[in-house]
């Protein structure tokens, strides 16, 4: 007797690349001066050409994205944020900090892993269209179709920063890390995916009001590190950075279910700039 014959679609090959979307890397270091000074000026001279050119974003075979900054407070005193397909590109930078000349002297206090992606919560064009209704739009009227037509035209440029982002040429950035809230009373994962997706919007309504002021970039770590996101902020100046942060926490997704990590506050510079600021 023949048996049926069961096919099925061949699997995809095994990759380190995402389908869509990059891996992120935050690493945050801090200058041991005693080790610093112990190195002699030779190597720290080549250290730095070294470490200027290795985290120069403009150099041949640089990670898609890459951006120093030197941080505020002991938390730590330099910042690079790397972004590109290749996982083992992003981590050759972090190598490459550690054989420098310098690395030595740069200790590494914390660390970041998550991907680029494109939330749940961001509404589709059907979501969008019944989201007006709900709010009392006639799906017949002009003014609906308008706003409906405006949501599609934009849609494509919103996932597009989510999921493969520019970064701004702003001064400040704060980055941290957060969860969503599993204790009894504020399960964010025991909501129903409605009540979830309202919350949200609530949320994303007041980001919204920061625009020209403040970039958001959120990348997802669920699996990949301690916490579920990464929150990155890109501010045109330093008060818009707190006013989100504070503003957006009475928003019922964030006062309720909001967890939050330690809070990085840093300012962009060139490599060079970063160098020469912290005397190396």
């Amino acid at each position: 007797m023949n048996r049926p014959q069961h096919t099925s679609a061949p699997l995809p090959d095994p990759t380190m690349e995402m389908t869509e979307g990059w891996h992120c890397l935050h690493l945050y270091y801090r200058v041991d001066q005693d080790k610093l000074n112990h190195i002699d000026q030779n190597t720290r001279a080549t250290g730095r050409e070294a470490l200027a050119s290795l985290l120069n974003p403009e150099r041949e075979d640089a990670p898609i994205r890459m951006q120093t900054s030197v941080v505020s407070g002991h938390k730590a005193d330099l910042h690079v944020l790397i972004m590109d397909p290749d996982p083992i590109k992003i981590d050759s930078i972090k190598q490459g900090i550690r054989s420098s000349g310098l690395g030595p002297a740069l200790i590494p206090t914390y660390s970041f892993v998550s991907i680029t992606e494109i939330s749940e919560y961001v509404p589709t064009l059907d979501q969008y269209a019944a989201k007006l209704q709900q709010e009392g739009a006639d799906p017949e009227s002009p003014a609906f179709q308008a706003k409906l037509k405006a949501y599609e035209g934009r849609l494509p440029a919103m996932n597009q920063q989510r999921i493969y982002p520019e970064f701004p040429d702003f001064p400040v950035y704060t980055f941290y890390p957060m969860n969503k809230s599993r204790v009894p009373g504020a399960n964010w994962y025991m909501e129903q995916f409605s009540n979830r997706y309202n919350m949200m919007a609530e949320h994303g309504i007041s980001g919204m009001k920061f625009a020209g002021r403040v970039v958001q970039v959120i990348t997802a770590s669920t699996g990949f590190d301690d916490w579920e996101w990464g929150v990155s902020l890109w501010g045109r100046a330093p008060e818009p950075i707190k006013e989100i942060v504070y503003t957006m926490r009475f928003d019922k997704a964030s006062a309720k279910y909001a967890e939050f990590g330690p809070f990085y506050l840093s300012y962009i510079m060139s490599p060079e700039e970063a160098i020469a600021h912290l005397k190396l």
